[in-house]
């Protein structure tokens, strides 16, 4: 099965600072994947470079079979999906509007949206229980509605690959346990898969099958989350002792006070 993304030897730096060195990464349709790290990693700057935000230099980058650095911005939103980690409020926008906009990847030059297009934005507007807002202004919105907002765009597009950073940022338990089950169910699948930025480790170990764990000094880890999800090789990337607990539910990673 082709990989949704593949990079080959793709070295993030930032500062002077290597982030990460020489990442040979394969995502397959149907992976959840989990970017782990500790505060100043480079997970966001590397998860850039993966969307195509930022130049990726002499490595190289596929996209469902496609030179990322080929590919126009039109295309590269029609294959890869991104969720930034600080929300926008735009310029007074509407719920509804802010939805569709996830359509206009597909659009045709001068196009608009239609019958089809609005039937989608609305599914997803429904999934993240935002039907109440559609025709509020992002203005008036609280930090948890706009991020349900900007996930729900993000569904809309409707691509192969999804990148989040930080997609459970500002909501409560309720919503992150909601909002992580539609994402699960419409984001991962046998013609899609993702990647999201997540700081909880009990939450990665729940919501995604892989990981990618970046260490601060360049080093990287990636694999099945079993394999990596153990204390010692968690509390070296960490810089922190962490212990894991056995319980009925799976393991339960802590931070050792």
């Amino acid at each position: 099965m082709r990989p949704l993304l593949e990079t080959r030897g793709l070295s993030v730096s930032a500062g002077g600072r290597m982030l990460c060195e020489g990442l040979d990464l394969l995502i397959r349709p149907g992976q959840s994947w989990a970017l782990l790290g500790r505060n100043g990693a480079g997970k966001t700057t590397l998860l850039h470079h993966l969307a195509g935000l930022r130049p990726v230099g002499p490595a190289q980058v596929f996209v469902d079979g496609e030179d990322l650095a080929g590919l126009g911005p039109r295309q590269r939103a029609r294959r890869v999906g991104i969720l930034l980690q600080h929300s926008s409020r735009g310029f007074g926008a509407s719920v509804l509007d802010t939805v569709l906009s996830g359509r206009h990847p597909h659009l045709s030059t001068l196009a608009w949206e239609n019958a089809s297009d609005l039937a989608i934005a609305t599914q997803c507007i429904q999934a993240l229980d935002l039907s109440e807002l559609g025709a509020r202004s992002l203005d008036t919105l609280s930090g948890g509605e706009l991020r349900r907002v900007e996930i729900a765009r993000l569904l809309a597009q409707q691509t192969p690959l999804s990148l989040l950073d930080e997609p459970t940022n500002h909501l409560d338990l309720a919503h992150q346990a909601a909002c992580l089950r539609t994402l699960l169910t419409r984001c991962v699948d046998a013609r899609r898969a993702m990647l999201m930025v997540v700081h909880d480790l009990n939450l990665a170990y729940r919501a995604c099958d892989h990981w990618l764990l970046l260490d601060g000094d360049g080093g990287w880890h990636a694999g099945a989350r079993e394999e990596l999800s153990d204390p010692m090789t968690l509390s070296r990337a960490y810089g922190h002792p962490i212990s894991c607990i056995g319980s009925e539910q799976g393991p339960v990673f802590v931070a050792q006070m």
